[in-house]
């Protein structure tokens, strides 16, 4: 199936389409085994899926990471890994000396000399302090310990902020699905306006965007037993109603059968062919499922405008803001 596609940020960097993403290991999606997660993202990277979305939260997705490193560099494993991390500090004082103890932090864990992409969140928009952090960020970045720096959840006006202070922001992750269109207005029209290309995360609604849910009854709370899924299947309330969403898996179904690929393929590459939408987060569950070869075959197809026609007339029955106005609103 071929290489991974990838794109050029704008400060030169490299990105691929597809993320791994590993949220999965902040809790709530089942124990942890190190040996066996370390093994799979192993498998990820010699199958050229070899970028990994983290968080200095997630758990030890940091740890892992960088044990991974380790292991690649003592098999002489010479395929490239890249490490995108997340920083979310709490409110407190943003000096220079505070950002880099953080960020020390990160680089330790990932057995890093710098990080490829940081990404930053704010939790209090009041505190306006992540004005103060964004500036320290950009001192490290020239002294060579963070590679590109990008937001994670931010609205556009505090986006805009961010980079009219002079931060070169090359990246907005938000959360985008095939329900879940909060970014498609300002945040895209200003991320095009600056060459800031969108990651998407949320893509598969936690894997309720599957033939699994097809065709079955709403589930209880109880069998929401992960994280993701309690998440999301609160978006789909906030979307529609089971109903609605049991139409819209008939009609990704159908597109699929016609791509010969899943529907949570085709639900993945409605996010991907949107405009300024750089990559997709893909979350894994390393140590317990693989989903190598059927993300790959994320690229072997296109939707044309009949497919998205079809998805469109479906998904505008529902509420696409979710409720909200921008990207992140549910953080605060």
């Amino acid at each position: 199936m071929g290489d991974i596609p990838h794109i050029i940020l704008k400060d030169g960097s490299s990105m691929p389409r597809i993320i791994n993403g590993m949220w999965q290991m902040a809790g709530g999606h089942g124990k942890v085994n190190y040996k066996n997660s370390l093994s799979d993202m192993l498998d990820y990277v010699n199958s050229g899926l070899n970028c990994f979305d983290m968080a200095d939260h997630y758990g030890p997705a940091e740890d892992i990471y960088g044990e991974l490193k380790t292991q690649m560099k003592n098999e002489d494993n010479d395929r490239k890994v890249t490490g995108f991390t997340k920083w979310f500090p709490r409110p407190g004082n943003m000096s220079l000396e505070n950002v880099r103890t953080f960020i020390h932090s990160s680089l330790i864990r990932t057995k890093s000399e710098f990080i490829d992409l940081l990404q930053f969140h704010w939790w209090d928009y009041d505190d306006d302090r992540y004005l103060n952090a964004a500036q320290s960020l950009k001192q490290l970045q020239m002294e060579g310990l963070i590679n590109s720096i990008g937001v994670t959840n931010f609205d556009t006006i505090r986006l805009k902020q961010i980079v009219e202070s002079g931060v070169d922001v090359v990246t907005s992750q938000v959360s985008y699905s095939v329900i879940d269109r909060r970014a498609r207005g300002k945040m895209t029209d200003y991320c095009k306006d600056n060459d800031i290309y969108m990651i998407g995360y949320g893509v598969v609604l936690g894997g309720l965007l599957s033939e699994k849910f097809l065709g079955v009854p709403e589930p209880s709370t109880i069998a929401l037993n992960t994280w993701s899924l309690s998440k999301y299947k609160d978006y789909i309330n906030r979307w529609g109603d089971w109903n609605l969403f049991q139409d819209l898996l008939e009609v990704l179904q159908r597109i699929g059968l016609k791509h010969s690929v899943s529907l949570t393929l085709i639900a993945m590459k409605y996010v991907l062919q949107q405009d300024m939408i750089g990559a997709i987060i893909v979350g894994c569950r390393f140590g317990i499922h693989q989903h190598i070869d059927e993300n790959k075959r994320l690229f072997t197809f296109n939707l044309d405008d009949e497919d998205i026609e079809k998805i469109d007339n479906i998904v505008f029955k529902g509420d696409c803001m979710l409720g909200w106005s921008e990207p992140g609103d549910e953080f605060r």
